[in-house]
């Protein structure tokens, strides 16, 4: 019988989250949840889902769910996540996983008392491309690593842009794009190389006021640009950037350099080609990506939504052997600390200058 799984949040849960579930083996979104009626009937008929609440408190108690998806603005994901646990429920919870390090803390505290199957939902380890490179690092092509390069680049909060939603522009709701959007790299990298120990970085609000279209000023103080170097316990140096600020920019690059081998990607925020090598080849060859398709790609949507919900599904069916007691691959709640712990330590960086230590 599949796992009955509730979504709370409907945003990206509605958007992402339910047709990787539907594309998933073993699990089905059987029910929503969120805070304003209207909103929500919109979204429920058009995902075909007709089970809705507007209370979470009441929504993770029902015994009839098994699993419950957090995919709210991240201001809410501790306390959901943890009143989920209480009520002995598995839980995803969407990435960042929480704003504060010392509640992502008590997040991993929580689910190691709870024994129930939980994941940071870090689905972008499950691109084609992403897999394909993890394949190769995990099978020694790089040899001793030097250095990893990241840099995306976007157009997301320059001036000549509608704005997002407020809470975006709101570094006490969660907001900014070092923990949105850089935070999959922070995972993605130490995934490969291993933990970084220290961050030297500046984080920056390049515009500290966004004009609404009703001519209100809307202050902002999230992070719209962010520069992060780590230092790895290999030895490895990690460079890093982000920004949204760039008009018609859509840019992403990942370089891994090592003693045996070279890799490189570049391309857009949707799609890249990557390459790799040896020192012995005469140039980098294209990367092959990842075939693996997801128990029921029919279900996927078209666009940039089908692409993240098809990795989303091929983690989450990697997440399942853990509702049997078996090992998962599915990125943890130690996983999203990790992550976190950069990230604060980025801003500490940022705030006080020098390197500073990444503490998880």
């Amino acid at each position: 019988m599949d796992l009955r799984v509730g979504i709370v949040g409907i945003g990206w849960g509605a958007h992402v989250q339910v047709p990787g579930f539907r594309a998933a083996d073993g699990l089905d979104p059987v029910a929503l949840c969120a805070r304003t009626p209207e909103r929500l009937a919109k979204v429920s008929a058009r995902v075909g889902i007709e089970d809705t609440s507007t209370s979470w408190r009441e929504f993770v108690r029902r015994d009839d769910l098994d699993v419950i998806s957090v995919a709210t603005p991240t201001a809410l994901h501790a306390e959901i996540t943890l009143a989920a646990l209480e009520a002995g429920k598995a839980v995803l919870c969407e990435k960042p996983l929480t704003d504060d390090l010392d509640q992502a803390r008590a997040l991993v505290k929580a689910a190691t008392e709870a024994g129930r199957p939980t994941a940071c939902c870090f689905e972008n380890r499950w691109n084609p491309d992403w897999l394909a490179v993890a394949e190769q690092v995990g099978g020694s092509f790089l040899g001793k690593p030097y250095l990893a390069r990241v840099s995306r680049a976007a157009s997301y909060w320059h001036p000549s842009r509608p704005p997002q939603a407020a809470w975006m522009y709101d570094r006490e709701q969660g907001g900014g794009y070092l923990a949105g959007m850089l935070v999959h790299d922070l995972d993605f990298v130490p995934h490969l190389l291993g933990r970084p120990v220290e961050v030297c970085a500046d984080v920056r609000t390049s515009e500290p006021e966004r004009r609404l279209p009703d001519g209100s000023i809307l202050a902002v103080t999230a992070d719209d640009t962010a520069a992060v170097l780590l230092r790895f316990e290999s030895g490895a140096l990690g460079v890093l950037s982000v920004s949204v600020m760039g008009a018609h920019a859509d840019h992403y690059r990942l370089e891994l350099l090592g003693a045996e081998g070279t890799i490189i990607g570049d391309g857009t925020l949707r799609s890249a080609a990557y390459a790799a090598g040896r020192p012995s080849d005469e140039a980098l060859a294209p990367l092959v990506p990842a075939e693996r398709e997801p128990a029921h790609p029919e279900q996927l949507p078209e666009g940039l939504a089908g692409h993240a919900s098809r990795a989303m599904a091929l983690m989450l069916e990697d997440w399942l052997p853990a509702f049997h007691g078996g090992a998962t691959r599915a990125p943890s709640f130690e996983d999203g600390l990790l992550s976190l712990a950069i990230v604060d330590a980025a801003r500490r960086s940022s705030d006080d200058g020098g390197w500073v230590r990444v503490e998880a």
